[in-house]
C-alpha cells in the first residue's frame, strides 16, 4: 500500500480536519485509513500516541484560543510528579474568559477564571502557571501526592509557598487537602519517594531531616550528596530507586557508601518494598541509627 501523500505542513504531525479542508486537501485523503483519528476532527499521519504529551500534541490542533490544558494534564506537561494512574486519564482542558470548554471523547472540559497573562507555553502546549496547576490538582489527588508536587515546585523554583497559598479559592474542591499538604511541603526534595520517606519519618515523631545535603571533607572536597541528612547525629537516609543495577553501577554505589561511612556517617538505605511496612523497615531502622548516635526523644 502506498503511503498517503500529504502537504508538508500536515505530513509530520497531527492536524485539524478543518485546516486541511481550508488548504484544499481532498475529502478522500482525510477519510484514508492510513490516517489516525486520535480525536474528533483531528487526523494524524502516525498511530495515536500513548503518553500524555503526545496525546496533547494530537489534541492541540483543535484547541480554540480560549482553551488551555489544565489540572492533571497540565501537571504532566510541567513534568510534575503524579501517581501512575494519572497517565491513563482523559486529557483535561479548561476554557478561559467565559468561553466554552471542549466536548469530545477522551477530553474532560473545565471552566476557569484567572489572569490570561499567566498562561505560558511548556513543550509548546498552553498551560496555567504551576501554582494554579497545583491548586487544580487538589480536586483529584491525596495529601501525599500534593506534598510531593509542592516539594517539586519549590525545589525547581517554579513558585513560592505564598503563590501556592494564594492559588486556593475559598470553597474550592480539595482546598482542605491542599492546605494540609502545604503545611507538610518543604524545599529540597528531588523525588516523590524522597518526599514520602521524609513524611514517614516526621509523622513517626523523628526530627525533620535536611534535604539533599552536600557532604564535604574538612578540606572542602565533595564526598556525596545525601538525600535526607541528620547532620547532628551523622545519620543519613538514602532512597535507592533502582529496579536493576549493573555491576559497574553497584561498584560506584558501594564506593560512595564507603566514602560516606569513612566520614563517620551511618547510612539507612530505603528501597521501594520498604514502603510496604514503613514503620518497621524505615522508621525503626532510622530511629535505631539515630539512637546509636545519642538521639533521644
Amino acid at each position: 500500500m502506498h503511503r498517503i501523500l500529504l502537504p508538508e505542513e500536515f505530513a509530520a504531525t497531527a492536524f485539524a480536519v478543518s485546516a486541511a479542508r481550508a488548504h484544499g486537501l481532498p475529502a478522500n485523503r482525510l477519510r484514508s485509513r492510513q490516517l489516525a483519528r486520535p480525536f474528533h476532527g483531528v487526523r494524524a499521519p502516525d498511530p495515536p500516541a500513548q503518553d500524555v504529551l503526545g496525546r496533547c500534541t494530537e489534541l492541540a490542533p483543535r484547541l480554540r484560543g480560549h482553551q488551555i490544558f489544565s489540572h492533571l494534564t497540565a501537571a504532566a506537561i510541567w513534568s510534575l510528579p503524579l501517581p501512575p494512574w494519572c497517565a491513563s486519564r482523559p486529557l483535561e482542558v479548561c476554557a478561559l474568559w467565559g468561553g466554552r470548554e471542549p466536548r469530545t471523547e477522551g477530553v474532560i472540559g473545565h471552566r476557569h477564571t484567572f489572569d490570561p497573562e499567566g498562561v505560558t507555553l511548556v513543550e509548546g502546549m498552553p498551560v496555567p502557571p504551576p501554582a494554579l496547576v497545583w491548586s487544580q490538582c487538589a480536586e483529584h489527588l491525596l495529601v501525599d501526592d500534593l506534598v510531593a508536587m509542592a516539594d517539586a515546585i519549590f525545589t525547581r523554583g517554579l513558585a513560592t509557598r505564598e503563590e501556592l497559598t494564594a492559588s486556593l479559592r475559598p470553597g474550592q474542591r480539595g482546598a482542605v487537602t491542599a492546605r494540609a499538604a502545604l503545611a507538610e511541603s518543604r524545599v529540597g526534595s528531588e523525588s516523590p519517594r524522597e518526599t514520602l520517606t521524609r513524611l514517614v519519618l516526621v509523622r513517626a515523631g523523628l526530627p525533620e531531616p535536611e534535604l539533599n545535603v552536600d557532604l564535604r571533607r574538612p578540606d572542602g572536597r565533595f564526598v556525596a550528596r545525601l538525600d535526607l541528612a541528620y547532620r547532628r547525629w551523622r545519620v543519613c537516609v538514602e532512597y535507592d530507586g533502582r529496579q536493576h543495577s549493573t555491576g559497574a553501577q553497584f561498584a560506584r554505589d558501594a564506593d560512595r557508601w564507603a566514602d560516606i561511612a569513612a566520614e563517620g556517617w551511618l547510612i539507612v538505605r530505603v528501597l521501594a518494598h520498604h514502603f510496604d511496612d514503613p514503620g518497621r523497615a524505615i522508621v525503626a531502622r532510622t530511629r535505631a541509627a539515630l539512637t546509636s548516635r545519642g538521639y533521644s526523644r
